[in-house]
C-alpha cells in the first residue's frame, strides 16, 4: 500500500496532503479522507463509495429536458455573452464550447440547482449543507466536438482553487442522448480512491488556455494506463434527462465526438460548506470567482 505523504506551505505552514504539480514525478497516493461523509438515502447512490459515481435515471423529465435545452441554446446564441469570459469557444471552430455560472446567467439554472432532486443529492455524499463552486453548460457539437482529456477535477480545484480536500461533487445532467459513440463521459470506477500528483508549474491565468485545451494538470501517459489497468473503465450512457453524479477526484475524461449527433450537459460542482476554499495549493493566485466560486453561502430550498 502507498502511503499518503504531506508537505508544509511555506506561505502559510499547513500541511498540503495531495501535493501536485511537481518537478520530479511523483508517487500515487492513497486518499485518505472518506467518499461518503453522509448517509446515502436514494438508492441510485447505494454503490457511489466504491465506484466513486452513480448514474440516475430520468432525472429530469422530458419537459424538462425541452426547456433546458432551450434554455442554453439561448445562452449560446446570446450576442451580450459573446465577449463574456465566461463563454469558452472552441480553439480551431471558435464554436462555445462552455459557459461558465451559467447558475448565475439562468434563473431556471439557478432553481434547479436548489432542488432537492438535485443539491439533496450531494448532500447525501457530503454530510453537509453545500454551495455551488462551479456551474457551466458544456456543449459537444456533431462532427467537430472536442472531448476532455483524461484528469481528475480535485486536482486542479486543489491546485488552482485552493480546495482543501475531495470533499465536493460533479452532478452531469444530459440534455441529449448520450451514446457509446458520441464523446460520452468515461471514467475508471474506483480512481476516486487514488490521487495522482501531476507534473509542472501553473503558470500566471493558466485558466485562459486550460479551459479550452488542459496540458498542466494532467495524468501521463503510465498514471492513465496504471489506473485503467488497476480499475478499469466504464462509460456513462442514457437519454436525455439522465445523469451521472461523480468524486471530485474520480478519474474521467471524453473523446472527440465525429458523430452528427450532438452532445451537451448541465454541470453543477457542489462543495461542502465545511470544505472551503484557502490560497490555492500550487498556483500563483485563485481563478476567478465565476471558475471556482468565493461565495460559499450554502444553497437554500
Amino acid at each position: 500500500m502507498v502511503l499518503l505523504h504531506t508537505e508544509t506551505r511555506p506561505e502559510t505552514g499547513s500541511a498540503d496532503r495531495y501535493p501536485t504539480r511537481l518537478s520530479t514525478p511523483g508517487t500515487h497516493l492513497d486518499r485518505k479522507d472518506p467518499t461518503v461523509w453522509g448517509r446515502v438515502e436514494t438508492p441510485a447512490l447505494v454503490n457511489f463509495d466504491t465506484d466513486g459515481f452513480a448514474s440516475v435515471d430520468d432525472l429530469l423529465t422530458p419537459t424538462e429536458v425541452a426547456d433546458f435545452s432551450a434554455e442554453i441554446g439561448r445562452l449560446a446564441g446570446d450576442p451580450s455573452l459573446r465577449d463574456d469570459e465566461r463563454v469558452i469557444v472552441e480553439k480551431s471552430s471558435k464554436r462555445v464550447r462552455s459557459v461558465f455560472e451559467v447558475h448565475r446567467l439562468s434563473a431556471a439554472i439557478a432553481d434547479l440547482t436548489r432542488e432537492s432532486r438535485v443539491a439533496g443529492l450531494a448532500r447525501q455524499i457530503l454530510g453537509s449543507e453545500v454551495y455551488i463552486h462551479q456551474s457551466r453548460v458544456n456543449y459537444m457539437p456533431g462532427f467537430r466536438g472536442t472531448g476532455f482529456y483524461w484528469h481528475s477535477d480535485f486536482e486542479t480545484w486543489h491546485a488552482e482553487d485552493g480546495m482543501p480536500a475531495p470533499r465536493a461533487v460533479s452532478l452531469s445532467i444530459a440534455l441529449t442522448d448520450n451514446y457509446p459513440i458520441n464523446g460520452s463521459l468515461m471514467v475508471m470506477p474506483g480512481s476516486h480512491r487514488t490521487f495522482v500528483p501531476c507534473l509542472g508549474s501553473t503558470p500566471a491565468e493558466h485558466y485562459r488556455e486550460s479551459l479550452q485545451e488542459q496540458e498542466i494538470g494532467v495524468p501521463t501517459q503510465d498514471d492513465i494506463t496504471t489506473l485503467a489497468n488497476t480499475y478499469g473503465i466504464s462509460q456513462f450512457t442514457g437519454r436525455a434527462g439522465s445523469a451521472l453524479l461523480f468524486d471530485s477526484n474520480l478519474m474521467h475524461g471524453s473523446s472527440n465526438n465525429i458523430t452528427p449527433f450532438p452532445r451537451s450537459n448541465i454541470f453543477l460542482v457542489f462543495n461542502s460548506a465545511e470544505n472551503t476554499l484557502v490560497e490555492p495549493f500550487a498556483a500563483p493566485a485563485p481563478r476567478p470567482g465565476y471558475i471556482g466560486s468565493r461565495d460559499f453561502t450554502p444553497l437554500s430550498a
